[in-house]
């Protein structure tokens, strides 16, 4: 059994970027805050997939490209090979759960040029 509170750890950037909760061996989850503006590289994985529970605010997924609007409470998953590029372009603060299964250490590719289509 393995029990962690989300106050235990901190966000990558200070305030925003990933707090991760839980690396492995199965499963990689945490929580992820945006702040208005902040986006986050888009890459994909190549065995896992990543799924977002989006539990304050909105945030712009782009999957393939594609513009996939989310709000509190939608999931959203980028299945393996899916490129996923998140920006929050509202004025407030936005957090997600993330989860990554099956977990590996080194499944993250960065996408240099993607062409994101706008709506």
């Amino acid at each position: 059994m393995i029990k962690v509170h989300e106050s235990e750890r901190e966000y990558r950037f200070g305030d925003s970027g990933p707090k991760y909760l839980r690396k492995g061996p199965f499963l990689s989850t945490g929580i992820v805050a945006f702040n208005p503006g902040q986006d986050f590289q888009c890459h994909y994985h190549s065995i896992m997939e990543e799924s977002f529970l989006i539990i304050e605010g909105q945030l712009d997924f782009y999957i393939d490209n594609k513009l996939v609007k989310c709000k509190a409470g939608d999931l959203v998953t980028a299945e393996p090979g899916e490129s996923h590029y998140i920006k929050n372009t509202s004025d407030e603060v936005a957090k997600a759960v993330f989860m990554l299964a099956p977990f590996q250490l080194q499944d993250k590719v960065v996408v240099e040029d993607n062409n994101i289509e706008e709506e």
